[in-house]
């Protein structure tokens, strides 16, 4: 009977969630004429479910218009409603390509549709499954993901040269272990099979815990430092966050109380904070 009252406020919960956030794209704000040049005429995102907004509208699925990127919604001030606020012709001009579960090796297809889109600005968030395998072992190596970041950059250098492209880095999953193992909720829903390499018995102290944990850390800073490096083999046309994503300080209050992973719009709100200064339109 309790898992019955718990599903039931659960539902509830989301049904609020999505009744609140009907009808809430986001109408142009005032602008204060042309567009200033070099604005982007169509925004594309690509990456994981971190990018879909998973998880942000209390239901354990993707919420787009809560995306840090693309987001439509009026709860978070992502890049694409910044940049409609300088070019409202910009309006309904943004594509999430982005989905659950990928890794680096879904890039280019994902590239591909952005060159589809004839995107000028495209963002990527990607790795973070590539590290949240089932053991250190079947973890991406890095060798790998560098070729599969490579070959989805070059997709878009190809198919749309002058397009400007943002790189991010990946969070740091490992700090969200370290404020979240010793509360109670969390680790339960960790224990579902939330990023096993990782977050797997998260209260254990054994040795081997605590070296697959040293082991998970070290890879999302090795996969950090080649999505720097091919952004810089990639040319002018794209910057690098410098880390900025990877520096956030993600608490529990930044996750959605349901896998206790997934930004909800507090941390989707802090991402598109942080990653916009990187942007390039910021200025």
């Amino acid at each position: 009977m309790p898992g019955r009252w718990t599903t039931a406020a659960v539902c509830l919960l989301a049904l609020v969630a999505l009744a609140c956030e009907a009808g809430g794209e986001a109408a142009p704000r005032p602008t204060g004429g042309t567009p200033p040049p070099g604005s982007p005429k169509v925004v594309a995102a690509l990456g994981d479910s971190i990018t879909t907004g998973f998880g942000s509208c209390l239901v354990l699925t993707s919420c787009e218009r809560n995306s840090w990127s693309t987001g439509s919604g009026l709860r978070v001030d992502s890049h694409y409603r910044r940049l409609l606020e300088r070019n409202p012709g910009l309006r309904d001009k943004a594509y999430n390509h982005a989905r659950p579960g990928a890794r680096a090796t879904a890039l280019a297809g994902q590239a591909e549709a952005a060159v589809r889109d004839r995107a000028d600005y495209v963002t990527v968030l990607i790795g973070a499954n590539d590290a949240c395998r089932g053991t250190i072992e079947a973890m991406t190596p890095v060798t790998e993901f560098r070729t599969e970041v490579d070959r989805g950059l070059r997709v878009l250098r190809e198919g749309r040269p002058k397009a400007r492209v943002l790189v991010v880095s990946i969070p740091n999953l490992y700090r969200l272990w370290e404020v979240g193992h010793d509360d109670a909720r969390a680790a339960r829903a960790w224990r579902r099979g939330v990023c096993p390499a990782l977050l797997a018995e998260p209260t254990s102290t054994a040795p081997a815990d605590r070296a697959r944990r040293a082991a998970f850390k070290e890879r999302i800073s090795a996969y950090n430092s080649q999505l720097s490096a091919a952004c810089r083999a990639y040319g002018s046309r794209c910057r690098y966050d410098g880390g900025a994503v990877h520096r956030v300080r993600f608490d529990l209050d930044l996750v959605n109380p349901l896998d206790y992973f997934h930004p909800n719009t507090a941390g989707q709100s802090r991402l598109a904070e942080v990653t916009w200064r990187s942007s390039g339109y910021a200025d």
